[in-house]
């Protein structure tokens, strides 16, 4: 850009700093006009100014101006935008519309930059792990499965697809979740088929069924975050809290991570466990916790449009394409009444698992903390949205895909000899020696469930 304005702009015009008075100035003080001055030139053409009439500058430095500057009109400014644009904008009594549009550009910019910088400041800018990732970067990609590969339906550590079957109540009460969200789309469809509401509105209820039922499926079938037997503690958290004990769970006979709970049901250690659910045959933990979070928010959303769809029928659609049948009014009746309840529910626990994230207490270290009246002595942190929805970008999170997480042992609590081995091996490699030193360097990896 630099060359191709030389080349176009032959020579360029000094500035001199003027003050009010029409009198040199070199000072950078306040009320300061920056004006163009003609020089002959030593061709015989005159010399075109970039911007045929006077103008000033605005800078982000609080220069203090004069106040008839102020009144004059219709001057030419040069305001910097980002990346350093310059163009003339034109102010003034007879230009408003370009004004309010140009304060609405600015706040929709600074809107922008504050809620970026609060997503950034979470770790969930968008592939900030590819821009550091390598040999000699900060990270390194750790794409090994160290699970195993049996075709098994279980929740050992041998079973290669995670799955409880240890409680025949909770997958009596899961399948009733398919069935009931079923249930209400036919209804829904029913309504549209009567020309009771328009067809789009029974398309997006269906969409948000079946992303409800995916993040249901997604978090059913998904390793919760269990430990395993050979799990190692984190150097990094034991230096950071040399006063905390490591402990062992007394049933699995293994080391038992911070914030982690033995799930009787599963029989597994939970990793940053919240709570067991029977409604997904469960548990939550660090490895579905994001699944988790979007059925809660597609089951709202799901219940809220089916109530406000009904209600409208009911209230407000007074043509005859609005008479139910006698079979609609029936299934109408029971939808009305299931998703007023579920709504409830759904809501007390998106405000339930909220305060865990916000305060970094799950829901069974709430309840021991408030039966031991210890909640006010809580020492956790909040949990960063990056170690939920990981650092896959802003794109990743509204689907019930596996997060990207910055470093998959701090947020689980452990580590395993087979991953600090590959970590030592490619620190040696991109060192070149044949020293095996822990470079601390993060890992960044999809959990292999």
């Amino acid at each position: 850009m630099k060359d191709s304005f030389l080349e176009e702009h032959d020579e360029i015009e000094p500035l001199i700093v003027t003050d009010m008075n029409g009198m040199p100035n070199s000072s950078p003080n306040s009320g300061v006009i920056r004006h163009r001055e003609e020089v002959p030139s030593s061709n015989s053409r005159s010399k075109q100014h970039q911007f045929g009439q006077d103008y000033t500058y605005v800078s982000s430095t609080n220069f203090s101006t004069p106040p008839d500057v102020e009144k004059q009109q219709h001057k030419r400014q040069l305001q910097s935008q980002p990346f350093g644009g310059l163009g003339p904008v034109q102010v003034g009594d007879n230009h408003d519309g370009d004004g309010s549009k140009l304060k609405s550009q600015t706040l929709y910019n600074r809107i922008t930059r504050k809620c970026t910088n609060c997503l950034r400041a979470n770790g969930c800018s968008s592939h900030a792990m590819i821009e550091t990732e390598g040999p000699n970067g900060d990270f390194y990609r750790d794409n090994f499965n160290d699970q195993t590969h049996a075709c098994a339906i279980g929740t050992g550590e041998e079973d290669g697809i995670w799955m409880n079957r240890n409680d025949g109540a909770g997958s009596i009460m899961a399948c009733m979740v398919w069935f009931l969200f079923l249930y209400s789309c036919i209804t829904i469809t029913f309504l549209a088929e009567t020309g009771g509401i328009h067809g789009s509105f029974s398309m997006i209820y269906a969409f948000l069924c079946g992303m409800s039922l995916m993040s249901h499926a997604k978090t059913q079938f998904t390793d919760p975050g269990t430990v395993p037997a050979s799990a190692q503690p984190v150097e990094a958290f034991r230096r950071m809290n040399p006063s905390t004990p490591l402990t062992m769970c007394s049933q699995c006979q293994s080391f038992k991570p911070p914030f982690s709970h033995h799930c009787r049901i599963c029989n597994r250690c939970i990793s940053r466990m919240d709570h067991h659910c029977p409604w997904m045959n469960t548990c939550v933990g660090a490895g579905n916790l994001k699944h988790f979070i979007l059925f809660l928010t597609y089951t709202w959303l799901c219940n809220a449009l089916a109530l406000s769809l009904l209600g409208w029928n009911y209230f407000f659609c007074v043509s005859e394409e609005c008479t139910f049948t006698i079979l609609l009014v029936q299934l109408a009746r029971i939808t009305t009444m299931l998703s007023t309840m579920s709504l409830l529910f759904t809501s007390s626990m998106i405000m339930n698992v909220t305060y865990g994230v916000m305060t970094g207490i799950g829901t069974i270290d709430r309840l021991k903390k408030k039966a031991m009246d210890t909640m006010m002595m809580s020492e956790e942190e909040p949990i960063l949205l990056k170690d939920i929805f990981g650092i896959g970008g802003f794109h990743t999170w509204p689907f019930p895909i596996d997060p990207i997480f910055e470093d998959f042992d701090r947020v689980m609590g452990f580590s395993t000899p087979q991953r600090l081995l590959r970590e030592q091996m490619k620190d040696k490699n991109s060192r070149g020696d044949g020293t095996l030193e822990s470079s601390g360097a993060s890992i960044h990896t999809t959990p292999s469930y």
